[in-house]
């Protein structure tokens, strides 16, 4: 009775051992990517343009992309800092009102006084079109993953993306009838049941993963997550970024025009949000600025049911180089701001992780 137990605990030993073995290769793969950082989200760009075929391949599959994206944030939170945030809220409710509400604003303001919105058909609605649906998204969804691949402050930009998402149903509608008129037709309730069922299903998945792995070995396995960010969001880049290859060929200079104006959005949003939280800290008011900037323009394709004219669709393509490029711009001013010690006492909007 007792040499068959012996022989099954050996075999259970030699396939434990087998499985690890196995794990090896993908692992140290997955560590290698991580350990790239910024250089691999701005390898992601070319790949998706360079690669059309994978692009149609992964377009069915960006909806699980973010939100596997989502479940990686959510299972790295940082729990002492974001209690610390809830008991001080003033920094998130303010982040979440400027990119929320002021934003869309200012653009939607901006275009009228310029005459450049929906009232003036020589200046191409369409491209107005698609800088208020760039304005009125929430941020994208998968910020917190690259502002954890600078260093930032990812369980700020956590919170606040999940706050501002969960305002968008509400705030979205609402500029589209202002500025837009009835160019564009939202379903608000549809898009908030959707936003909901994600961020949920995310956070109860990522709790899940907690319990199990423990927060310990998720800090211990930092880099091959990040490596797994990085294939993750590669899934949605390749989506996006199929046709723009094709569309350069065909019209260089509409192109080159088009990708001037969404880096030109990039870096004002980016500057205005810096500016305005200064007071918070040179380093959370980068990680704001970078989750501001980032827009998550394919939550307003999926709202509109890709019913937007050519354009539109094009602006969106091309906001996607500032988006997967600037993390590697911004890295060396990242590395300088947290080099540099901290204000014994911040003016302005307070952090709560700094008292």
């Amino acid at each position: 009775m007792v040499a068959p137990y012996i022989d099954l605990v050996a075999l259970d030993v030699r396939m434990l051992s087998w499985l690890r073995g196995a794990l090896v290769f993908p692992l140290q793969a997955l560590t290698w990517l991580g350990n790239q950082g910024t250089r691999a989200i701005a390898a992601l760009v070319l790949f998706g343009i360079a690669l059309p075929p994978l692009g149609e391949l992964l377009r069915p599959y960006v909806t699980e992309a973010i939100f596997l994206l989502l479940i990686i944030s959510f299972m790295r939170v940082d729990l002492s800092a974001l209690r610390s945030y809830l008991r001080r809220p003033a920094l998130v409710l303010a982040a979440t009102a400027w990119t929320t509400i002021a934003v869309p604003a200012l653009v939607g303001i901006t275009a009228h006084i310029a005459h450049a919105d929906a009232r003036a058909p020589d200046l191409c609605p369409d491209l107005f079109l698609a800088l208020m649906l760039q304005a009125m998204a929430s941020p994208m969804m998968a910020s917190p993953a690259l502002a954890a691949l600078m260093g930032l402050d990812a369980t700020l930009v956590l919170i606040t993306l999940v706050t501002s998402t969960a305002l968008v149903p509400l705030t979205a509608p609402v500029f589209a009838y202002i500025f837009l008129g009835k160019i564009l037709t939202l379903s608000p309730l549809a898009l908030g049941l959707k936003l909901a069922g994600i961020l949920a299903g995310a956070l109860v998945v990522a709790a899940v993963i907690r319990l199990a792995a423990g927060i310990a070995a998720i800090r211990r396995h930092r880099a091959p997550i990040d490596g797994l960010n990085v294939l993750i969001l590669f899934v949605f880049v390749a989506a996006v970024m199929g046709h723009v290859l094709a569309d350069l060929w065909a019209d260089p200079l509409h192109m080159f025009a088009l990708a001037a104006l969404a880096f030109g959005m990039f870096f004002l949003l980016f500057a205005l949000t810096m500016l305005l939280f200064r007071g918070a800290g040179r380093d959370r008011a980068m990680a704001l600025g970078l989750m501001v900037s980032q827009r998550n323009m394919g939550l307003m394709l999926a709202a509109t049911e890709g019913a937007l004219p050519g354009t539109t669709w094009l602006y969106f393509a091309m906001s996607q180089f500032p988006i997967y490029l600037a993390p590697l711009l911004l890295q060396p001013l990242a590395e300088r701001l947290r080099a540099k010690p901290r204000p014994e006492a911040d003016h302005g909007l307070i952090s709560p992780a700094s008292e």
